[in-house]
């Protein structure tokens, strides 16, 4: 007998935003994009995207085109440094190239801590989402075809239609979304998808999307569609959790690994909200917000990276490529050999409850008010000078060994963070 699982849809469409801890339609109100200080469509891009251009159109780089393999789409990986291993894969119709996906001809997704590449089988174009040093998020294509010289589009309109809603927090930003979908990919209700990020139990994450890799007992609707019209919010499940193969779901040999890893995806869902509120933050600083607004913004951002509210894992997770290992091997790490990279995944994704995202490229290119605001906010937590429950961490041995991750790993900490001991 198949299993099925009931998903009501009043429950369901209201849990777009059952996992903020406030309401971000509301918390984060609309920047124009025109502001003065953004003038969002009409700076220069300064990101990895733009900086691979200019290096292709100088001769400096130049990209291997292999045609059933995604055209230029493994050589652009090699080029930009982002992993195969990180590769997922969403079935859901929930891109620009929608026709062309389905659960037999999944779009394929490849990260790292600055940008996302997004291959549609068979499709006419490449995907990315890169971090500006300073605009937050652009969006660009590139075309299938072989080219004397690849170029890339600029197609920040058209993407903002599904990438500026109050779930990026109201700023060009990421989506991670779950939906009920059908045998062919569509979703049952459109618009009512879940936003998810770390804080998102694990029973309503990954509609839509393949999942490969072992949760023990915990559901998930990962690899399962709503077969019935009748039944629209109706789930069957049968042979859909802790999949190592998928094989027999679709032909995986047009993709560069046979895998849509389970710690890649949850790692990439909490990056997405890490980023969108460094750009907030940013944008904020920016256009000349008010003291409260900061500190507002502020307490979000660090609060979310010391994962408070994460969704409970309680039972081991288990991915099925080599995401885990390779992810955690590029550090940094501390004079005892720890780093924010590894994972824990039996009660918590990390093992070392701060962001990762401290060292990337979107945190250091923040204005420098920003940056010491944040600093500051977390001194005051990992020292115990900040003990409040919006900023709780499980343990004194977490706040200390995060402080001194920090101290030995992040060279422009404020003076005061240098002597700094953590509190029993």
């Amino acid at each position: 007998m198949h299993r099925l699982i009931l998903v009501a849809g009043a429950v369901f469409a209201a849990a777009v935003l059952a996992w903020a801890a406030h309401d971000d339609a509301f918390d984060f109100p609309y920047i124009p994009l025109d502001h003065a200080a953004i003038d969002y469509d009409n700076r220069t891009q300064d990101d990895a995207i733009s900086r691979l251009q200019r290096r292709l159109d100088s001769g400096e780089v130049k990209l291997a085109y292999e045609p059933n393999h995604g055209g230029y789409l493994g050589s652009l990986l090699k080029a930009l440094r982002v992993s195969v291993d990180s590769q997922m894969l969403v079935f859901s119709k929930t891109s620009f190239q929608a026709s062309k996906i389905s659960p037999k001809a999944p779009r394929a997704l490849y990260f790292n801590d600055e940008l996302e590449v997004g291959s549609v089988h068979g499709g006419d174009v490449l995907e990315f989402i890169a971090f500006d040093r300073k605009q937050g998020v652009n969006f660009y294509t590139l075309d299938v075809a072989k080219a004397a010289v690849p170029s890339f589009v600029h197609r920040n309109e058209e993407c903002l239609a599904c990438h500026l809603i109050p779930g990026t927090l109201n700023v060009p930003g990421l989506v991670i979304s779950s939906v009920i979908a059908t045998p062919q990919g569509s979703p049952r209700f459109p618009g009512a998808g879940v936003i998810v990020d770390s804080r998102t139990p694990i029973d309503t994450r990954w509609g839509g999307w393949y999942v490969t890799g072992n949760t023990g007992s915990m559901q998930h609707r990962g690899n399962a569609v709503a077969p019935y019209p009748d039944r629209p919010d109706m789930l069957d499940l049968h042979d859909t959790q802790n999949l190592t193969s998928l094989s027999g779901r679709f032909d995986t040999s047009g993709y560069l690994a046979p895998t849509s890893d389970i710690v890649a995806l949850m790692t990439l869902e909490h990056q997405t909200r890490v980023t969108n509120l460094i750009s907030r933050i940013g944008w904020e600083v920016r256009t000349g917000a008010a003291q409260s607004r900061l500190d507002f913004v502020t307490d979000e951002l660090v609060s979310y990276m010391l994962f408070v509210g994460e969704a409970k894992i309680y039972e081991p997770i288990e991915g099925v490529s080599s995401f885990t290992k390779s992810f955690a091997e590029r550090g940094p790490r501390d004079r005892q050999g720890r780093s924010l990279r590894d994972f824990d995944l039996h009660k918590r994704l990390f093992r070392y409850p701060l962001s990762y995202m401290i060292y990337s490229e979107a945190f250091e290119s923040l204005p420098d008010s920003a940056k010491e605001r944040i600093y500051r906010k977390l001194y005051d937590v990992l020292s115990g000078a900040d003990r409040s429950k919006a900023f709780e961490l499980d343990t004194a041995e977490d706040r200390r060994a995060i402080l001194e991750i920090l101290q030995d790993t992040k060279p422009d900490l404020p003076a005061y963070w240098k002597t700094a001991a953590c509190c029993n």
